[in-house]
């Protein structure tokens, strides 16, 4: 069949994703999208749109039979489900046919037969793939440890744990059921050896009734918590023996189901041992496959298509791939307090080099994102901003280029881990190529995290913030303009500016008058002053300081970092104070469960509510000793940012004076 109208059961940049190469090969596209997302490129990116009704995944995106309808309204004749969602669901997939519309991915069997991480393991087994073995609570010894609690289904680290004590893993083996159960439906979780010195290898296949191709392999080894960060290709000091065995190993497993269409089939390797095992096979399009785009010079969405359309692909060519390609993803969180996701709207989102977006076009940045300056990271759905991708003809060329590029991107309006990205293309152990699935997550986060510029970088920033201000009041002054900012006839104290760095305050201190001098950094020369920038001279360096100022924040770019600060308000409203004790929310979201009551009597760290926001779990505990007061919130509640969820009172000898603990 010829597929003439498209529509993706998806939402953000692999909607836009799919969407750039239906455009590229004429065919049309439709979008179905959420309440939330009615505003969001996406949907204008589509020739035609469809409302589903509500907010959350479960109201819109997971719902089958509203997506199916939404096409069959839309006059399209085929579905490519994106990744997520239902783009694993077998029962959906078989939706599709029935329906009549034609599924851009592998059959309903084959997503099935690996959907289940037990019994494709044992299918892998079979058709002579390497697996881990597998033990239970009351097979397993303490010879085995350390051992790794996994979910059978769906991925991203949700149900799965890491135990090294064996008394404790009938407990974590039941929370990883649990956690199981509630993000992907089915609680099913197995127990196998974890590999502490392994790195994450994945082979790119698409299966065609000519056969299966083979588009090499990816490395996602830099992860935290078990979700990737960085992505590279080709996998860097692999042995070309052990590279060519894992391609055989992924093709196997292909054929050993026909699969047919794009897939991933993702394998531990022990560096130490120079050995692989199977972990699981993706039955579709990868977050990280423009990287594998890169190298080999294909759309792998098109090739998608092709497959669903039942062409041929036998004279395509697979040559050896080309230089290297490595992509990040720049999400909206907070590295250092646990990678706590972040909402909020982009007050602006700039990315210097930029040649290309969606799809490869040669040497340079790609930027595959979902939104855009003005857009807002919500709470129902992923809080990725973008993947940026960079190919480049050798790695340390690509490793500079993509950190030096996000060096420079002006991201305002929330938190990102974008500091945590450039660190991390510099750090020794990826230029080296040294990582391991675990090694993000023992790093010092106060330290991978931080901006590159060292300790001079917020007092030098705040102080360019702080005289643009001033020459800003004054070029605006009714009246008395052309007096220079800061002037005193009788000069008797510094000026003082008071930002909020986070929630810590920082004080500017500061004279004005024909020239600007601080007085809480030495040697600090200012040579211009304008209403957006400063340029400032200290150790005979000179540096310009970008100010740009939205409302109550102030965000100031420059080559020693983003610093984004906000003017602290001269008076505060007493109804937003909040008692000493109050447990208030980290972030909007819902309550998913409250494990205390009302005159409880709590110790210090012992749980009292758990919230989900953005797919991740994250337990409130009560601040010290103490007994819960109040507790307003209630399961299943949505939530805001800061809103009091509940009081715990110290005990006597504990300390009264916590504000806002979380």
């Amino acid at each position: 069949m010829t597929i003439t109208r498209l529509l993706v059961a998806n939402r953000g940049e692999i909607a836009r994703r799919v969407f750039r190469t239906c455009r590229e090969l004429g065919i049309e596209t439709v979008a179905v999208h959420s309440d939330a997302d009615a505003q969001m490129p996406f949907v204008d990116d589509a020739d035609a749109a469809v409302r589903l009704p509500g907010n959350t995944p479960a109201e819109t995106y997971l719902r089958g039979d509203l997506v199916i309808a939404a096409a069959l309204a839309a006059g399209a004749d085929a579905i490519h489900p994106g990744y997520g969602f239902l783009s694993e669901n077998a029962a959906f997939a078989q939706q599709v046919a029935d329906a009549g519309l034609a599924w851009v991915g592998p059959a309903p069997d084959s997503i099935e037969r690996m959907g289940s991480k037990i019994e494709s393991k044992k299918l892998m087994e079979a058709a002579g793939v390497p697996v881990l073995g597998e033990f239970t609570a009351e097979t397993a010894t303490a010879d085995d440890l350390p051992l790794l609690v996994k979910a059978s289904a769906g991925g991203g680290g949700r149900g799965m744990r890491i135990v090294r004590e064996l008394d404790k893993l009938a407990g974590e083996i039941a929370a990883a059921e649990s956690e199981a159960a509630s993000a992907f439906g089915d609680g099913t979780v197995f127990v196998e050896p974890y590999v502490q010195s392994g790195r994450h290898i994945e082979v790119q296949v698409l299966g065609t009734p000519d056969g299966t191709i083979v588009f090499g392999e990816r490395d996602c080894s830099v992860q935290r918590r078990h979700q990737k960060v960085i992505e590279e290709a080709p996998a860097p000091a692999l042995p070309d023996a052990t590279r060519k065995s894992l391609h055989e190993a992924a093709k196997a497993a292909a054929e050993a189901i026909d699969y047919r269409g794009a897939g991933t089939v993702e394998f531990l390797y022990d560096v130490a041992k120079d050995r692989f095992y199977f972990l699981e096979m993706n039955t579709r399009l990868q977050v990280e496959h423009p990287v594998t785009e890169a190298v080999y010079g294909v759309d792998l969405v098109a090739l998608q298509i092709a497959v669903a359309e039942g062409r041929s692909l036998a004279d395509l060519e697979v040559s050896p791939p080309q230089g290297h390609a490595i992509e990040v993803r720049l999400y909206a969180e907070d590295p250092a307090a646990g990678y706590q996701p972040q909402s909020g709207t982009i007050t602006r989102f700039e990315l210097p080099g930029v040649v290309s977006e969606f799809v490869t076009t040669g040497h340079g940045i790609r930027l595959d994102s979902g939104v855009g300056t003005g857009d807002e990271i919500g709470t129902f759905y992923d809080a990725m901003i973008a993947k940026v991708i960079v190919w480049a003809p050798s790695r340390d060329q690509a490793l500079r280029q993509l950190a030096g590029a996000l060096a420079r991107a002006e991201i305002h309006g929330l938190r990102t881990n974008r500091d945590l990205l450039v660190n991390l293309l510099r750090d020794p152990v990826v230029v080296d190529a040294t990582m391991d699935t675990t090694w993000l997550d023992g790093a010092d986060l106060a330290v991978l995290g931080a901006a590159p510029g060292g300790d001079l970088t917020v007092p030098l920033s705040g102080f360019a913030a702080a005289i643009v201000l001033a020459e800003q009041a004054r070029r605006s002054a009714k009246v008395q303009s052309r007096i220079p900012a800061g002037f005193r006839n009788v000069l008797a104290q510094p000026q003082q500016t008071v930002f909020l760095l986070g929630e810590e305050e920082l004080p500017v201190r500061w004279y004005g008058g024909r020239t600007f001098a601080s007085v809480d950094v030495d040697g600090v020369t200012v040579v211009e002053v304008a209403s957006d920038h400063v340029v400032l001279e200290i150790g005979g360096v000179r540096r310009t300081f970008t100010v740009h100022v939205a409302g109550s924040h102030v965000d100031v770019e420059s080559p020693l970092g983003h610093v984004a600060l906000r003017r602290k308000p001269r008076f505060v409203d007493p109804s937003q104070q909040v008692a000493a004790g109050s447990l208030l929310a980290p972030m909007p979201g819902s309550v998913v469960a409250v494990h205390a009551h009302v005159g409880d009597a709590v110790t210090e760290g012992q749980p009292i509510l758990v919230m989900e926001a953005m797919k991740m779990q994250h337990t409130i505990a009560a601040p010290y000793s103490g007994t819960v007061t109040e507790l307003a919130a209630t399961t299943g509640q949505q939530v805001e940012a800061g809103t009091v969820l509940a009081v715990v009172t110290p005990d006597s000898d504990e300390p009264t004076d916590t504000e806002g603990t979380d």
